[in-house]
């Protein structure tokens, strides 16, 4: 007898069985069918000669452990701090998808420093001197691009109050 048939007389005799097992755990018949035919493959591709007895206790094993290594995944990935912000009331994705458009256009104004170091204070999130660093100039210098970029920005694109000298303090001690 050939590992065909025996798992042909499994899902036969036993199939409707497993799928109810599976449902109990999920709770939904197709994520249930999902879960008993995942099973049938993972025990079948590692054959081993049994009885359908005892290969029908290691499809229901088989089908226990891929059921919790789905709820741990989800709840891992439950855990993690997604970093996608959630659109505050009003805004849908034709607006926030304008507004990325219009930051994009008022960006090509600025001058290749002012740019620079509003895409590196911004987007990548550093710090002034990190910013004087990463480009070779003062911390000064990075101030001065930063405030006449926010005076090119405002005109386009409204009041940018992160922009502001008031909250971009600078470290003493001058570069790194």
């Amino acid at each position: 007898m050939t590992w065909e048939d025996d798992l042909g007389r499994l899902v036969t005799d036993r199939g409707s069985a497993l799928v109810a097992y599976a449902h109990l755990l999920t709770g939904d018949l197709h994520s249930a069918q999902d879960l008993v035919q995942d099973a049938l493959v993972n025990a079948f591709s590692r054959r081993r000669p049994h009885t359908v007895d005892s290969t029908e206790a290691y499809v229901r094993r088989v089908i226990l452990n891929a059921y919790l290594d789905v709820w741990r995944r989800r709840r891992r990935l439950d855990a993690v701090a997604h970093l996608l912000e959630v659109p505050a009331d009003g805004h849908d994705r034709h607006t926030e998808a304008a507004d990325r458009a219009d930051v994009a256009a008022a960006l090509t104004t600025l001058s290749p420093r002012e740019r620079a170091c509003v895409v590196l204070r911004f987007y990548d999130d550093l710090t002034l001197p990190e910013i004087a660093h990463r480009l070779g100039v003062s911390d000064g210098a990075v101030k001065r691009y930063l405030s006449d970029a926010r005076r090119k920005l405002e005109p386009l694109l409204g009041p940018q109050p992160s922009l502001a000298d008031q909250d971009l303090p600078t470290l003493k001690g001058g570069r790194r």
